[in-house]
């Protein structure tokens, strides 16, 4: 299928050449690189050979847990990880916006500005697969705002999209990535904003409904109706009619269906991703695990309200006993609230504190030993990175974005090259807990117009190859919740 204008996909299977032709002014001669050869296509694994990984995957993992941050590009956090498709050994310079170029550097900032992240920007900042868009983007992003602090405005130059954290910056996420796996074939499922992110992590799809009939659904990742609302009191068992339907199928349908138990928790405070993806931020609005938004849409689904789901959507206090008790559902969501996402002008460093609070208390917990937790960020906040996304359909796939993954059966120190999304993510639950059975609309038994089965795309990786279950459970690798770190400011 032929994606929009402009894009182009790009295939890693051997050696590539990376031409930077210098014919800007400023930048050094031309320069050929031949960059490492990383085998991203998905790991074949006979019927037989997968059907063991799954028996094994089922004995020993009974919770999957996805923590979902915001707004980071995989080479703005693990960019110069030993082993990872990072831009060490390459040179790259990023055509400025009135002359010369800019590579990457290390940005050291606790504090960081990023770039617009809609489709738009998407398609400016991937530019034809030459991923050389990223400061013309960020240079029309809104700024040169009387109040630096005000959260509708950047207070930086725009050149920090090619800024880079190192590992003394994120040590506990670095750590994780030694310790645990690492993905550096991770893409945004969607080339697009927050919003459809936060679909596809739930439903594998974006799509705009105009009735409750999932018939009615056709896809789009730009309009999906109107904004989910957020604010105290806009959630109520009956729908308003300016919200917005959701009216195709998710994954919760198969698990309430299935009998398997789910959460989607979310932490109090705000939301600053922007209406406007446009924008690098905006003023933030209130978010409540009980109320809608672009972070937390599942309260719009038709399925959740018809199955009388919506108490499974609560505060993270809620997952956090879960864990210390020892009755994690069977699949958690994890949401962060503005403070906490590392999205823009939020924190770095309060950011990992967060994460690393919530996956010391899953491994202090009874559950731990049957726990698999992924850590991803949801879209790329207009950071650079220099892998052309692959071209699944029109809808993706997006940036790449940093995931981990963190479990007792983790291959220690592995990095992870296959082509993952949040495809892989779903497919992994439905393979453990519902018997292999996909968002597909000739077997799920609620069927929608949805283009494609994703989690079915033969060049989607498999991440139960990131397991090692015939060893012995890794203990708990318990960090420090505020670490020593390099960041500034």
């Amino acid at each position: 299928m032929s994606g929009p204008v402009g894009r182009r996909s790009r295939s890693w299977m051997g050696a590539v050449a990376i031409v930077i032709a210098a014919a800007l002014a400023g930048c050094s001669s031309a320069t050929t690189v031949v960059a490492t050869s990383y085998p991203t296509a998905a790991t074949r694994l006979s019927a037989t050979a997968n059907a063991t990984l799954i028996t094994a995957a089922k004995s020993k993992i009974k919770h999957v847990v996805f923590i979902l941050q915001e707004n980071r590009s995989f080479d703005s956090y693990f960019g110069t990880y030993p082993g990872a498709d990072g831009i060490q050994g390459k040179t790259i310079c990023v055509p400025a916006v009135k002359r010369g170029c800019t590579a990457p550097y290390a940005d050291h900032s606790d504090v960081n500005g990023g770039g617009p992240h809609g489709f738009a920007s998407f398609l400016d900042d991937v530019n034809g697969g030459s991923m050389d868009g990223f400061l013309r983007v960020a240079s029309r992003a809104r700024r040169n705002c009387t109040d630096p602090n005000n959260p509708a405005c950047s207070d930086t130059s725009g050149t920090d999209v090619m800024g880079y954290h190192t590992g003394s910056d994120i040590p506990n996420y670095w750590a994780y990535a030694q310790h645990f796996v690492l993905q550096d074939h991770l893409f945004e499922p969607v080339n697009s904003w927050s919003l459809p992110d936060h679909l596809y992590s739930v439903s594998e799809w974006s799509a705009y409904c105009k009735t409750v009939d999932p018939m009615s659904c056709t896809s789009d990742d730009q309009y999906m109706g109107a904004t989910p609302p957020s604010g105290l009191g806009a959630v109520s068992a009956v729908k308003r009619a300016q919200d917005p339907i959701y009216a195709w199928t998710d994954l919760t349908y198969l698990l309430h269906k299935a009998g398997v138990s789910w959460g989607y928790f979310v932490a109090p405070g705000t939301e600053p991703d922007c209406i406007d993806p446009q924008a690098i931020i905006c003023w933030p609005v209130s978010q409540q695990s009980s109320t809608p938004g672009i972070w937390n849409p599942l309260p719009e689904f038709v399925t959740v309200r018809q199955d009388h789901q919506l108490g499974n959507i609560a505060p993270t206090a809620t997952f956090l006993h879960d864990a210390r008790t020892g009755t994690l559902p069977a699949v958690s969501w994890v949401i962060p609230s503005g403070a906490v996402s590392e999205h823009p002008p939020n924190r770095v460093s309060v950011g990992q504190s967060y994460v690393t609070n919530l996956v010391n208390t899953v491994m202090k917990g009874p559950d731990w030993n049957s726990t698999a937790i992924f850590v991803s960020w949801d879209d790329w906040g207009g950071f650079y990175d220099h892998v052309s996304p692959p071209q699944v359909d029109l809808q993706g796939y997006g940036i790449r974005v940093p995931g981990i993954l963190i479990s007792p059966y983790a291959r220690r120190g592995y990095v992870d090259h296959q082509n993952l999304s949040f495809d892989a993510n779903i497919r992994f639950v439905e393979d453990l807990f519902l018997h292999g059975q996909r968002l597909d609309p000739a077997t799920d038994g609620r069927p929608d117009p949805r283009p494609a089965v994703r989690e079915d795309d033969p060049r989607l990786g498999n991440l139960l190859t990131e397991f090692a279950f015939s060893r012995r459970p890794k203990p708990p690798l318990l960090l420090p919740e505020h670490p020593q770190t390099t960041l500034t400011n």
